[in-house]
């Protein structure tokens, strides 16, 4: 008789957080360190290849030194995603509590719309690892939730501004509308960062002119298959 197939085993768990947070100057600079590090050979290597002894190395510190804050390099890319996401979202809610999103006509909400997503493109630039930091986040599927969590912060509140100015459409069109344009407007953040010779102001036209017309389809209801009824 052919032999039972094992059974696979579960993946161990992995700590995703830092061990220790620094309180004293000389800790935080090696805190910060080991960050900007990671974050640099994130941008040229990836995660996959990315170690923390290859860390220590270009860092000029000491194992020890590292795995007394972070316990692995997953632990890292997860406090290097928190920080950029946290500094884009941030960057976001401000520009909405500022009234970013509204305008007296089109062509000054898409120059609103478009300032700040410049704004987020150049911020993503500085930051150390930039659009890796998200690709690494979309590849690793214990960290994901990171960035859905995120996103779909950003999604709710856009949704709270789009509705109203468009009370009459259905709420899960608004809903499934602003993922889509969050999704769309990191995307395009990430494609310049990763093209340097990426013109930004122009990309981030186009992708605001886009939403801005396909927003003009929410007063006319013969446009849309959409109804109050739908979840």
């Amino acid at each position: 008789m052919p032999k039972a197939m094992a059974r696979p085993t579960a993946a161990p768990d992995i700590a995703l957080d830092a061990k220790l947070r620094p309180t004293q100057a000389r800790g935080q600079d090696t805190y910060e360190v080991v960050l900007a590090t990671a974050g640099e050979m994130l941008r040229e290597m990836g995660f996959e290849q990315l170690t923390t002894n290859a860390v220590c190395k270009r860092a000029g510190l000491t194992p020890p030194a590292l795995y007394r804050y972070f316990p692995n390099k997953h632990a890292i890319l997860k406090e290097l995603g928190d920080r950029l996401m946290k500094a884009q979202d941030d960057m976001v809610f401000a520009w909405l509590d500022a009234g970013g999103m509204n305008g007296a006509t089109a062509a000054e909400r898409i120059e609103k719309n478009a300032a700040m997503l410049v704004e987020m493109i150049e911020m993503t630039r500085r930051f150390p690892g930039g659009a890796s930091i998200g690709r690494a986040l979309r590849a690793v599927p214990m960290l994901q939730a990171l960035r859905v969590a995120s996103r779909d912060s950003v999604a709710s509140r856009f949704a709270e501004v789009l509705k109203q100015r468009y009370p009459r459409a259905p709420d899960a069109r608004v809903r499934l509308a602003m993922k889509m344009m969050v999704e769309l407007i990191y995307s395009a953040a990430e494609m310049a960062v990763e093209e340097p010779d990426q013109d930004a102001r122009a990309l981030s036209r186009e992708v605001c002119l886009l939403f801005e017309r396909y927003f003009d389809t929410f007063d006319d209801p013969s446009l849309s298959p959409w109804s109050d009824a739908l979840p």
